[in-house]
């Protein structure tokens, strides 16, 4: 008999790492794996995002903790690892974007659009993929983003980034599947987070991006929050090495006329 689909949501007793959360895509992302049961460990480098996060679990009745941390630190992300070796969901939602045109941008903005968005993300696939792999089960979640598929002016050392995550993530999870790890990537389009302000500041970059998709309007983080308790749960069972687009539709739409037919 097929067990209860409702069930395979289920993530009591099970230890989240959720990277970024102090914030954004990260911090909706705790709070809905909080909310389905997992004991959330809220890792930031802003540790007062994190502990406001950490409050917001607790109030709803969920159980989560914080670790200050920085991605861009190899031991720091060892030591993370090596902390929280029992975790079973790992999420890592960091990223940064330096908008420029390619030849204006420095090798300063490349080494940090890179060492944050994608050696971030490599450090803790390598550091907690290890041990998930050891205990023999785990779930790996990267953030990419619909950029790592298609780009804008402004955009290319951000793209490049994400378009490597998608790759590592489908090397990982070719690598460690048979150990019992599954790796997805999320590739989020345009939500409205931190990391969107400058955008937000310009009403007419704004406004395209509205009109873009399909449903006429910017995700609100609340909105990734399913994707990853799908991710992070036995309800993805058979999910691994995927690149999820949660676009509003955008990838799909060509977006340049809607014709009276």
């Amino acid at each position: 008999m097929a067990p209860s689909v409702k069930a395979l949501f289920d993530l009591t007793g099970r230890k989240a790492v959720v990277v970024g959360a102090g914030s954004g895509l990260g911090q909706a992302g705790a709070l809905a794996l909080a909310e389905f049961g997992a004991e959330v460990v809220v890792a930031d480098l802003n540790t007062a995002g994190a502990e406001e996060t950490v409050r917001q679990i607790t109030a709803a009745g969920g159980t989560g903790r914080t670790l200050a941390l920085d991605v861009t630190s190899t031991d720091a992300v060892n030591a993370a690892a090596a902390e929280h070796a029992d975790a079973e969901v790992l999420v890592i939602t960091p990223g940064y974007n330096a908008r420029k045109r390619l030849v204006n941008t420095t090798d300063d903005d490349f080494d940090k659009v890179i060492d944050i968005n994608l050696k971030g993300t490599y450090r803790l696939m390598r550091a907690f993929g290890d041990s998930m792999a050891e205990r023999g089960g785990g779930s790996i979640i990267t953030f990419a983003s619909f950029r790592a598929l298609v780009v804008e002016p402004g955009q290319g050392l951000y793209a490049a980034a994400k378009a490597g995550v998608v790759q590592l993530t489908k090397t990982m999870a070719t690598e460690l599947g048979t150990r019992g790890v599954r790796v997805n990537a999320l590739l989020p389009g345009a939500f409205e987070t931190p990391l969107t302000q400058q955008i937000k500041a310009d009403p007419d970059w704004w406004s395209a991006y509205e009109q873009k998709s399909p449903l006429r309007r910017w995700g609100q983080p609340h909105e990734i929050g399913g994707a990853i308790v799908f991710l992070a749960s036995d309800a993805s069972s058979f999910v691994t090495g995927s690149a999820m687009l949660v676009d509003g539709g955008w990838m799909a739409n060509d977006g340049r006329f809607e014709p009276k037919v």
